[in-house]
C-alpha cells in the first residue's frame, strides 16, 4: 500500500521494554508528509505516543545521531531487510512499515540493540593504527594511490552492524566475529605503520571465531550500505592467513608479502 494514496503512514514497530522482557508488537499511524523517512516517523511517535487504538503509551526508543548514513547508529530492520532508518524514504516502503531491532545483537530497548560483541571484535584484531608516544613522528611513509584508492573503499566502514546482521553466521550460537572486524584487519594492514602489527592481527583472526568461521553466503556485501567489497577483504586475507600459516610454521621473523 502507498502512503500517498491514504494520506497516512502505519508502522508496525517490535517493541521490548527491558532486555529481558517479552517482545510485542505496538501499531502506529501518522498523517503523510512529502520525502518522509523512518525517523522522521519516529519523531513524530515520540512527540506524541498514541497508538491505533488511541492509548497513549511510551515513546519509542532508538538510537541515531548523524542522519546522513554516516555514524551507524540508527541500524535497524525494515521490512526484514536490515538497514539505515535515516535513509528509508517512506515513498519506497510497503505499508504497514515494520520496524524491528537487528536480531544479532542483545536488545537492550525497543529498537536500540546492544552492538559490544562488534566492538569487541575491533578491540581483538586491533583495529587501529598504533603509534607510540605523543611527541612529532614526523611524516609517516607514503601509500601509494593506487593501494590508497581501494583502501579508503575500506575505510568507509561505519560500524553499524548490517553486515553481522545480514550474516547467517554471526549469530548466538556462534562466536563469529562477522564481515566489518575482518575487512578492518585487511584495511589496517595495508596501512605502511599498521602493518607493523600485521602479524598480530592476522593470527587473531586464524583462532576461534575468526575466518574458517565464514561461509561465504555474500549476505554481508550486498547488505552493506557503504558499499564496501567485504568478500573482496575476505578472499585477500584467506591468502594472507595462509602464507601467516606457513610464517608460523617455519619460525620466519621476516614479513612475506
Amino acid at each position: 500500500m502507498n502512503a500517498t494514496a491514504t494520506n497516512t503512514v502505519v508502522f508496525e514497530i517490535l517493541r521490548q521494554d527491558t532486555t529481558d522482557s517479552t517482545p510485542y508488537w505496538e501499531k502506529f499511524e501518522l498523517e503523510y508528509r512529502p520525502n518522509m523517512n523512518v525517523i522522521s516517523g519516529l519523531m513524530e511517535i515520540r512527540r506524541n505516543p498514541v497508538n491505533t487504538d488511541g492509548k497513549h503509551t511510551t515513546p519509542v526508543n532508538w538510537d541515531m545521531n548523524c542522519l546522513e548514513e554516516v555514524c551507524g547508529a540508527c541500524s535497524m530492520v525494515i521490512n526484514g531487510r536490515p538497514r539505515q532508518s535515516c535513509t528509508a524514504l517512506v515513498d519506497k516502503l510497503e505499508q504497514p512499515i515494520r520496524l524491528e531491532p537487528m536480531k544479532t545483537f542483545p536488545v537492550v530497548r525497543d529498537l536500540i540493540v546492544d552492538r559490544t560483541r562488534m566492538f569487541d571484535s575491533l578491540k581483538k584484531v586491533k583495529a587501529w593504527v598504533p603509534i607510540d608516544g605523543s611527541y612529532d613522528l614526523g611524516d609517516g611513509p607514503r601509500m601509494p594511490e593506487r593501494k590508497r584508492q581501494w583502501a579508503y573503499e575500506l575505510s568507509k566502514c561505519m560500524t553499524c552492524g548490517v553486515c553481522l546482521e545480514a550474516c547467517p553466521n554471526v549469530n548466538t550460537g556462534s562466536d563469529f566475529m562477522g564481515p566489518a572486524p575482518l575487512s578492518q584487519v585487511r584495511l589496517m594492514n595495508a596501512h605502511p605503520t599498521g602493518a607493523m602489527n600485521r602479524d598480530e592481527r592476522l593470527n587473531a583472526i586464524m583462532g576461534d571465531g575468526g575466518l574458517a568461521n565464514c561461509g561465504n553466503s555474500q549476505n554481508c556485501v550486498v547488505a552493506c550500505p557503504k558499499g564496501i567489497p567485504l568478500t573482496t577483504s575476505i578472499a585477500a586475507l584467506n591468502r594472507d592467513t595462509s602464507v601467516q600459516m606457513f610464517k608460523n610454521f617455519f619460525g620466519s621473523d621476516h614479513m612475506v608479502d
